[in-house]
């Protein structure tokens, strides 16, 4: 294919621009550029990792207009692409200089030099064909549509989240017993552990808000003989657990409901909020505290799990998003907001629970998200047929990019128990030790456990 003089000179700046950056960064990755061609970005990159720029109109867009927004885009569209691995591998590889000394080191009038001429290059536009479209107002009284927010992330397709997910399909944090599990038991120990700070027994009422797929009702009531309930706003994820309800015999003991909790009625010996509570948002907070509250019965143990970002200075510090929340709720989860742990302690206690214990699993979500970000990438083939390759792309970002946050502690993740407060003894027992005494399980005999086929074939 024949090299016009432009492009060559393009090709020639981007070639002494990357030997710059290869000295910068000492990075075991190279730049594939769109004629072919790989620019080595450390000493002695091995070849298998490189940053892949498709086009140089990719360039172009991404310096007239140089936000996240526009990155993602691109690299949905395809136009930048990481190949052969994901952003945590970049990450692994990105060599070792600090990020301020190599922005110290970097030449930038070299680097202003080489990408000028691409400005002025057509750019085309980089259309946000996987964001949501929609409006995400702050109260449902406002116009917010929790369901429409929830089925944008959920109803992607039961298939897509069964390539990465284990086999009872838990999409949130898993509880490592060492670090050598492998996610699957993992997420058994997650069920387990929640269980047992919920002290669950047989007979008694169980309500899990926002039960996903089903997996910690079914596991409550054939475990540790519960009535269970749960509801959820995706549609995908109620027909769901209705057919695994019935392949499992529990008609009688698990039901399920496609509703908003604040439709509920009626009181529960036990609720459990696992990552749900990052889809409420901060103006329903209130609400959300009153409502769970008011479906506690006294004394009835509840087991708050979320997501939290670190407290700041003040609260207006804390409104404060950074461009990365931008572009989860944009393309993600919409009208998703994290609150910090001091204050969903503040709001519980405001709202008449007494908190009995918390505990930070930051790192364990750290490395479930890693685990699913590796299992979604040997998958994606089958993944790109069931969601398209954009969304495929922008969901490795996502998941890898989520990891590296709680492995840095930008983000962390906490399960709460409170129970309703009530005058006297909580009835709780006088210490935790119980909930980690080793072969600590299930209330009910383990031979009923029907370990479950994967669900997806």
């Amino acid at each position: 294919m024949a090299v016009s003089s432009a492009d060559e000179k393009q090709l020639a700046a981007l070639r002494r621009l990357a030997a710059h950056l290869a000295d910068v960064l000492q990075a075991d990755l190279s730049l594939r550029l769109w004629n072919g061609e790989s620019l080595p970005l450390g000493p002695a990159p091995t070849g298998d990792l490189a940053l892949a720029i498709r086009t140089p109109a990719a360039l172009s867009r991404l310096l007239r207009r140089p936000r996240l927004f526009t990155l993602l885009d691109l690299l949905a569209a395809g136009d930048l692409d990481i190949e052969g691995g994901t952003l945590l591998d970049v990450a692994a590889r990105r060599g070792a200089a600090s990020r301020g000394l190599a922005r110290r080191r970097l030449d930038k009038l070299l680097l202003a030099r080489t990408l000028l001429p691409f400005l002025f290059l057509p750019a085309g536009r980089a259309a946000s064909r996987h964001a949501w479209q929609g409006d995400a107002a702050a109260r449902p009284e406002a116009g917010r549509d929790d369901k429409a927010l929830v089925q944008f992330h959920y109803d992607l397709s039961n298939a897509f989240y069964a390539r990465f997910l284990d086999a009872e399909m838990q999409y949130s944090c898993a509880y490592f017993p060492d670090w050598d599990s492998d996610l699957e038991t993992a997420q058994q120990a997650k069920m387990d552990m929640i269980c047992r700070k919920l002290r669950l027994r047989p007979g008694q009422s169980f309500l899990d808000i926002g039960c996903g797929w089903g997996g910690l009702v079914c596991h409550a009531a054939r475990l540790h003989g519960v009535r269970a309930h749960g509801v959820t706003l995706s549609q995908a994820q109620h027909d769901f657990v209705q057919a695994k309800i019935a392949r499992l015999g529990l008609q009688d003991r698990v039901t399920v409901e496609l509703k908003d909790w604040r439709a509920l009625a009626g009181t529960y010996d036990a609720i459990a909020s696992i990552g749900m509570f990052e889809h409420v948002g901060a103006a329903n907070h209130e609400a959300y505290f009153r409502g769970m509250h008011a479906l506690l019965k006294p004394r009835g143990i509840m087991l708050h799990h979320a997501i939290t970002r670190p407290a700041k200075r003040n609260a207006r510090a804390f409104r404060r998003h950074k461009p990365e929340y931008a572009a989860i709720i944009r393309y993600i989860f919409p009208g998703g907001e994290l609150d910090h742990i001091g204050n969903t302690i503040t709001n519980l206690e405001r709202f008449g629970f007494e908190v009995h214990d918390v505990e930070g699993w930051r790192e364990h979500y750290a490395r479930t998200t890693r685990l699913w970000c590796e299992r979604l990438h040997a998958d994606r083939d089958a993944a790109e047929a069931e969601v398209g390759a954009g969304r495929l792309r922008l969901w490795l970002l996502y998941l890898a990019g989520v990891s590296l946050a709680f492995e840095r502690g930008t983000v962390g993740i906490f399960q709460t128990v409170a129970t309703r407060r009530a005058r006297g003894a909580s009835g709780l027992p006088a210490t935790r030790e119980d909930l980690y005494k080793e072969g600590q399980g299930s209330a009910l005999d383990p031979a009923r456990a029907e370990r479950p086929l994967h669900p997806i074939p």
